[in-house]
């Protein structure tokens, strides 16, 4: 048996190296995961580029996408099993014994840890991770179809279930993209009235093939008053990373609409007219992905409803080239290293 096992380590800001790691037994409450599969999120920016605050520790493995099988427990891990197929996502476990925990509200603990941020990610052949973090995969899905779902899934999905909308109503979904082209399945199934938003008209037609009823192009149309002609938005899921063009949506929401903000738009501050919101009781959402129990939930209903994530794959070796690709917004849509085990 090997002792060692291949990773791919940030170890600068910008840069990411092929390492050797000893292969360790995972502590009490963790496993150790034969990783297969782990998606390239525009979130693993904060660990590559070092913009995550108040800063990372490096060297660190990024990725929190991660699909792949236990090969060994420590202690206390029940009721997983050595071979079995499970995930993890963005959040890598919690402590259970905080404030938060203890109200159930596990995804705002106090010492949370973050997959790939604060612990080794999955761009990977092994990962150690906390059994409160896992997600159990079904049989299905491929790993590789499967991935993507832990956090681009997760996101879009919890988010459209939690929200106000009601099936009938018209949801929007900003961007057609990694997360939007996501976010377009899932409220389609839900059974939404759904607008997706674009800019230019080039991916109309595959707006229209994953479910959404309708298709604005925010290049030639004013946004905000075409969704008013449809009757207003009861919820729209902004999944494109521009702050002010999320801003500017919420003077298309319905009285009581919700902004639900997915996307993460930099550090510029976002400038919203308090006077629509106040007058038609409208409100801004941040929604942060899920618990593990929250993953499962989206990978069943993506199988239920035949939901599927557009990947390209890549091979462990090449992880800084889908990076780099992930980056440049050339993906369609998703990237997904393999490590061909």
């Amino acid at each position: 048996m090997k002792h060692t096992y291949k990773a791919i380590q940030a170890i600068a800001p910008g840069q990411l190296a092929m390492v050797d790691l000893p292969l360790l037994e995972p502590p009490p409450g963790h496993v150790r995961i034969r990783v297969e599969a782990c998606g390239v999120c525009h979130s693993d920016s904060w660990t590559v580029d070092g913009t995550f605050l108040p800063g990372i520790a490096y060297p660190r493995v990024p990725g929190h996408e991660v699909v792949g099988r236990i090969d060994a427990l420590g202690e206390a891990t029940q009721p997983w099993q050595i071979g079995q197929r499970v995930g993890v996502g963005f959040l890598g476990g919690h402590c259970g014994i905080c404030r938060h925990c203890r109200r159930g509200d596990t995804i705002s603990c106090e010492a949370r840890e973050i997959t790939g941020i604060s612990v080794d990610g999955g761009y990977a052949e092994v990962m150690i991770a906390k059994s409160n973090a896992l997600a159990s995969i079904p049989h299905e899905l491929q790993s590789v179809d499967a991935a993507p779902l832990l956090c681009a899934g997760l996101t879009t999905f919890n988010a459209l279930r939690n929200a106000k909308a009601r099936s009938g109503e018209l949801v929007a979904i900003q961007g057609v993209g990694g997360l939007g082209h996501l976010a377009i399945q899932y409220a389609a199934h839900m059974g939404f009235r759904v607008a997706a938003i674009s800019r230019g008209m080039d991916k109309q037609a595959l707006a229209l093939q994953l479910g959404a009823h309708y298709y604005v192009d925010s290049a030639a149309q004013d946004v905000a008053a075409e969704l008013q002609r449809l009757g207003g938005a009861k919820a729209i899921l902004a999944t494109a990373a521009v702050n002010q063009s999320m801003a500017a949506l919420t003077g298309g929401l319905a009285p009581r609409g919700e902004l639900l903000i997915a996307g993460l738009g930099g550090s510029e501050a976002m400038a919203v007219d308090a006077l629509p919101l106040v007058r038609g009781s409208r409100s801004i959402v941040g929604s942060l992905t899920g618990d593990p129990i929250d993953s499962e939930d989206t990978l069943d209903f993506s199988v239920l409803q035949g939901i599927h994530a557009m990947s390209e794959t890549y091979p462990l070796e090449r992880a800084g080239d889908a990076y780099r690709r992930m980056k440049r917004n050339e993906a369609r849509f998703r990237v997904v290293l393999v490590t061909g085990q």
